[in-house]
Order: C-alpha cells, then sequence, then structure tokens
C-alpha cells in the first residue's frame, strides 16, 4: 500500500497508465543492487531513489576523490575521501527517505557475488571494466536475476539488458553477455578513464537510460532491451539499436557449456 506522503511524492507517476497505482506499488516492493557508485551508478541511484524503488544495494569499495566529481554527481566536493557507498546512500537519503538503503562497501568477487545478488530482484552494472562485467552476467544468470548493463567510453555507450535465465516469446534461449561479447578485449588495449579520459555528462545520459530501463523491467511496459544493444555516439548525438541473439556456442548457456560456476574468475 502506499502511504498518503507516497501518493503526493509519486503523483506523476502514478496518473500514468502505464505505471498507475499497481506499477508504483511494484517499484516500492523491489530491491535492485547497482554496481558501482561512479559515473554510471550516481544517475542510476538518483533516479531509482527518486522513483520509489523500495530498496536499494550499491556495492563500491572506492572512495570519493576529486577527480570523480566532474561526472560522478551523486557525490559533492565535502565527501571527498569518504567511502563511495555512505556518500551515496546519504544522498538518496536526502532525495528519498522512505528507500532502505544496503550499503556494500567491497568489492564484487567470484567468493561473494552470489550472496550478494540473493537478496536483490534485479542488478543494474555500472561497472567500470571488463572483468566486473563478464563476473556479474555470469552471476546474474546462475543467480536466475534480470541484469540491465551499461558502458561508457570517451564519446560514446551501449546500454542491454539479459535474462540469459529465461526463454523470450519465440520459445529460444534469451542471449547472454557472452554471446554478445565473446571475450574481452586483450588487456591495455582499452585504456582506462583516468587515461582517455571522459566526457562529464556522457555517463549521466546512459545511467538515467539504465535507470529507465530498470524501472521498466520492474513495471513491465514498453518494449525491453533484451536482445538488442543500444548504441549512443556523443560526437554526432547518435542511437542505433543492434540486435543480437543466443549463441549455442556460447560456454554460458549454449549447447555444450563450460562454465558451470564462477571459479574461473580471479
Amino acid at each position: 500500500m502506499l502511504t498518503p506522503d507516497e501518493l503526493e511524492r509519486y503523483a506523476r507517476h502514478i496518473v500514468l497508465r502505464e505505471v498507475g497505482g499497481p506499477g508504483q506499488a511494484k517499484l516500492k516492493a523491489a530491491r535492485v543492487l547497482v554496481i558501482g557508485a561512479g559515473g554510471l551508478g550516481a544517475p542510476v541511484l538518483l533516479y531509482l531513489a527518486a522513483a520509489g524503488i523500495g530498496t536499494l544495494g550499491v556495492i563500491d569499495d572506492d572512495t570519493v576523490a576529486l577527480s570523480n566529481l566532474q561526472r560522478q554527481v551523486i557525490h559533492g566536493t565535502p565527501e571527498i575521501g569518504h567511502p563511495k557507498v555512505e556518500s551515496a546512500a546519504a544522498a538518496i537519503r536526502r532525495i528519498n527517505p522512505n528507500v532502505v538503503v544496503n550499503q556494500h562497501a567491497e568489492r564484487l568477487t567470484a567468493a561473494n557475488a552470489l550472496a550478494i545478488l540473493k537478496d536483490y530482484d534485479i542488478v543494474a552494472d555500472g561497472s567500470d571494466n571488463f572483468a566486473t562485467r563478464y563476473l556479474i552476467s555470469d552471476a546474474c544468470y546462475f543467480a536466475k536475476k534480470p541484469l540491465v548493463t551499461g558502458a561508457v567510453g570517451t564519446f560514446d555507450g551501449t546500454l542491454t539488458t539479459l535474462r540469459p535465465h529465461e526463454r523470450g516469446k519465440d520459445g529460444k534461449s534469451n542471449p547472454t553477455y557472452r554471446c554478445l561479447f565473446p571475450e574481452a578485449p586483450p588487456p591495455g588495449t582499452v585504456p582506462a578513464c583516468s587515461e582517455a579520459g571522459i566526457l562529464g555528462a556522457l555517463p549521466g545520459i546512459l545511467g538515467s537510460m539504465m535507470a529507465l530501463e530498470t524501472m521498466r523491467e520492474i513495471v513491465g511496459f514498453g518494449e525491453g532491451l533484451v536482445g538488442r544493444l543500444l548504441m549512443v555516439d556523443a560526437r554526432s548525438m547518435r542511437f542505433e539499436t543492434l540486435n543480437y541473439g543466443w549463441d549455442p556456442g556460447n560456454p554460458l548457456s549454449g549447447e555444450a557449456p563450460t562454465i558451470r560456476d564462477l571459479s574461473g574468475h580471479g
């Protein structure tokens, strides 16, 4: 049930035919884990908190640095040197005290991933490296959790949704992250943000879209991004969508899977 305060707070959602009271109740009941409280995670957390997600988990083992503030808008100058999960939790409480915030001040690993995931309904991955993306996508497959995953480069970004533990309307298996990206690029070929730079507003765009996609998955309206990769080019302000499908040769859910647990992740 929504309280009178919540009915007023979420009034602009409730008047939407696609959301309404039942949809807002689903958002309130939802438990979302956000990987990273950085450039992508910041807008994801802010908008999901404002939207009335009942429980938000945030996992990050880093502290706020001055160079983060150009794009990680959930943090402010007074929080420099503080753990990002604490800074993010404080910002969420300022926006919406109705949201329960679970702080995981640690790095996601093969050893703790499944234990952390079990308490959540859906995951939004805003991590900044391929090792974590493969780990969380594999973990979500084994835990049977839907995953909204985004990534940004200097002037570009991508977004997709993964439900490989389910089948599509056509009866075929949904694709995995490994169907889309069979292998990570060789180490050193993709420069880190600190080396290549990044346009500050770009993670805000992709992170906001991640929050929107997460809300759509929870409420259940529109056409989701399962099997579709949304690509954003900030130089030309061009948005394109690439369709992709299940690869029977993928090592996770293919016809002859070789990945049966998370032991292969360091």
